[in-house]
């Protein structure tokens, strides 16, 4: 049996987590809720759940979206991490999280705690603008969107 439980953070120490275990990303500026990851009194993982970064997505009310998970390398951290978002979305009254991953990534994690992908997402130009210049090192890099809905029944290995 596993010694991994669930744990509440805040942002800020999930933020702190994230600028010391994430590889390519920075820390999220705000979220919903955040959630934990911890095996004994270490945290070993955090998720930061949000409002959907598309307007689009963001406008049906109703989604919410995985901004960043980060462990430290745990096995089965990330599952626990996607399925305890995904439970807590739905209790909270929300009826769909989505999350998205880079080209390359297995998405295993996501598969275990029941998302599906939906959406292949081509490298996108970048977010720069002459009147907002941004740097973003993920531009340019192809995406997966992944959904995960209140109706969906996830399958038990044996």
């Amino acid at each position: 049996m596993s010694d991994l439980r669930i744990v509440p953070v805040d942002l800020r120490h999930a933020q702190e987590f994230v600028d010391a275990h994430h590889r390519h990303h920075e820390r999220p500026v705000g979220h919903k809720f955040s959630i934990g990851v911890a095996k004994g009194e270490q945290l070993v993982g955090v998720a930061i759940i949000g409002r959907p970064v598309s307007s689009v997505i963001q406008a049906e009310g109703f989604t919410l979206e995985v901004i960043r998970t980060a462990t430290d390398g745990t096995r089965n951290a990330n599952s626990m991490l996607y399925g305890a978002a995904r439970r807590a979305a739905f209790a909270l009254g929300y009826d769909r999280l989505i999350t998205y991953t880079q080209d390359g990534e297995s998405g295993a994690s996501l598969r275990a705690a029941g998302y599906r992908v939906i959406a292949k997402r081509p490298p996108r130009k970048g977010w720069d603008t002459p009147s907002r210049p941004r740097v973003n090192k993920n531009d340019r890099v192809a995406r997966t969107l992944w959904d995960t809905s209140a109706d969906v029944e996830i399958e038990r290995q044996p």
